[in-house]
C-alpha cells in the first residue's frame, strides 16, 4: 500500500497538474488553464489515461466557455471508460483492489491504484456533465448524467466525498426542478 502512494505522489504529472489546480483555486484561472494545456499537448492523446482523466477533469474547470468546459469534462469520462474498460473489461476490480476510494485533501483527485482512482473519477464526471448539460439549457441530458451520477456515487466508501457529491447531486436536481429521471 505504501508503495502505491508513493508512486502517485512521486508522478510528476499529477504534481504539475495539482500545482495547476492550486493555481486555479488561487484565482489564477487563466496560468492555471495555460499550464494545463501545455500539459495537455505534452502527454498527447495517447497517454496514460489516468493522467488524461484528471487532467481534462480540472481543464473543464478553468473554461469560460459552457461548451469548452463540456468539451473537457466529455475527454476526462471518455478516457476514464477507456482505461476501466482495457484493464478490466466486464470485471470488477483486481484482487487487492477495493474498487472504491475517497478523494484525499489537496490532490488532483482520488488516491490509489489509478483503476479505482478513476472509478472515483465518475460520480464527479457525470455530475459536472449533467451541470455542463443545465448551463447549454438541455435539461434532459443533465438529468440522464445525474441518473449516471447518483448510480456512480453509491459505489463509493462512505466519507466525505462521497457526502459532497450526493449534496451537490441534490442541488442540481432540485436545480432542474425535480429529480433525475423526472419531468418538472
Amino acid at each position: 500500500m505504501e508503495e502505491r502512494r508513493e508512486a502517485v505522489s512521486d508522478d510528476g504529472v499529477l504534481t504539475r497538474i495539482g500545482q495547476a489546480i492550486m493555481l486555479h483555486r488561487a484565482g489564477d484561472r487563466e496560468e492555471a488553464r495555460n499550464r494545463l494545456s501545455a500539459l495537455w499537448h505534452e502527454i498527447g492523446p495517447r497517454g496514460d489515461a489516468f493522467h488524461r482523466c484528471a487532467l481534462a477533469h480540472y481543464m473543464a474547470d478553468t473554461q469560460d466557455d459552457p461548451q469548452d468546459e463540456l468539451d473537457w469534462d466529455l475527454r476526462a469520462l471518455e478516457a476514464a471508460e477507456g482505461f476501466v474498460t482495457e484493464r478490466r473489461p466486464g470485471t470488477g476490480p483486481a484482487a487487492g483492489e477495493s474498487g472504491v476510494a475517497a478523494a484525499p485533501e489537496g490532490s488532483p483527485g482520488p488516491r490509489h491504484h489509478p483503476l479505482v482512482a478513476l472509478r472515483a473519477f465518475f460520480p464527479s464526471l457525470h455530475l459536472n456533465i449533467a451541470a455542463d448539460y443545465a448551463a447549454l439549457d438541455r435539461p434532459a441530458d443533465a438529468r440522464a448524467q445525474l441518473l449516471r451520477a447518483r448510480a456512480s456515487v453509491n459505489a463509493l466508501a462512505d466519507g466525505e466525498y462521497r457526502q459532497g457529491l450526493r449534496d451537490a447531486i441534490h442541488r442540481l436536481e432540485l436545480q432542474l426542478g425535480g429529480a433525475a429521471g423526472r419531468t418538472p
